[in-house]
C-alpha cells in the first residue's frame, strides 16, 4: 500500500468514528424532545421490520412533546407497541389518530448518569481514533521496510498525528457541546 492509501483510509477511518459518534449523541436523550431519540426503533410492516420513520410522521409541536402519526390507521397499535418495547423510556399516549411522547423533564440524577454516558461514548469514539492511527503508523512502518523512505514514513506518520489529534479535538468539542445540552435546565 502507498502512503497516501494509507492516509486517506485512516482520515475516512476516522471521519466515519466522528458520525457514529454524532449518532449515537442524537440518541441521548437530553431533556428536550428531539426526534433522532427514535431513530433506533423499527417496526413490523408486513413481515418486514422497518424503521419507525418509514411508516409515521415524527415531529415535534413543542419542546416537551414528540408527535407519531403513523400513515396507516391500523399501524397505530403497532408502532405503539414498538415504542413502548424500545429502550427509550418514555410512555406513549395514543388517542387513536397519533401518539403523543411527553418528555418528562431530567431529574440531577439523571443528568448526570446521561452525562457519564456521554463521556464514555465519547472515550470510546477516542479509543477508535488512537487505534486507526495505530494501525496507519504499522502500515507506514511496513512500506518503510519495503522501499519507502525514511523521510516520507515520519512525514506520514506525523501528518497521521496532525489528522489525529484534529478528530480528538473535535471530539472533545462534541462532548462539551452534547453535556452542556445535557446540564442546561
Amino acid at each position: 500500500m502507498d502512503i497516501s492509501t494509507i492516509k486517506n483510509e485512516t482520515a475516512e477511518k476516522m471521519e466515519m468514528t466522528l458520525e457514529f459518534l454524532e449518532e449515537t449523541f442524537a440518541r441521548i436523550r437530553a431533556g428536550r424532545a428531539n426526534v433522532r431519540i427514535l431513530d433506533g426503533i423499527r417496526v413490523d410492516y408486513y413481515g418486514s421490520h422497518v424503521p419507525l420513520s418509514n411508516v409515521s410522521s415524527i415531529s415535534t409541536p413543542d419542546a416537551k412533546t414528540i408527535l407519531v402519526q403513523p400513515w396507516e390507521k391500523n399501524m397505530l397499535k403497532v408502532v405503539e407497541k414498538a415504542i413502548m418495547d424500545s429502550d427509550v423510556g418514555i410512555t406513549p399516549e395514543n388517542n387513536g389518530e397519533v401518539i403523543r411522547l411527553g418528555i418528562p423533564p431530567l431529574t440531577e440524577e439523571r443528568r448526570k448518569q446521561l452525562v457519564k454516558q456521554t463521556k464514555q461514548e465519547a472515550e470510546d469514539a477516542k479509543i477508535s481514533i488512537r487505534n486507526s492511527r495505530r494501525e496507519a503508523i504499522d502500515d507506514i512502518k511496513k512500506a518503510v521496510k519495503d522501499g519507502v523512505s525514511e523521510d516520507v514514513g515520519k512525514d506520514a506518520e506525523a501528518e497521521i498525528q496532525k489528522v489525529h489529534d484534529k478528530y480528538i479535538k473535535k471530539i472533545d468539542e462534541k462532548f462539551a457541546e452534547k453535556e452542556k445540552e445535557i446540564l442546561t435546565v
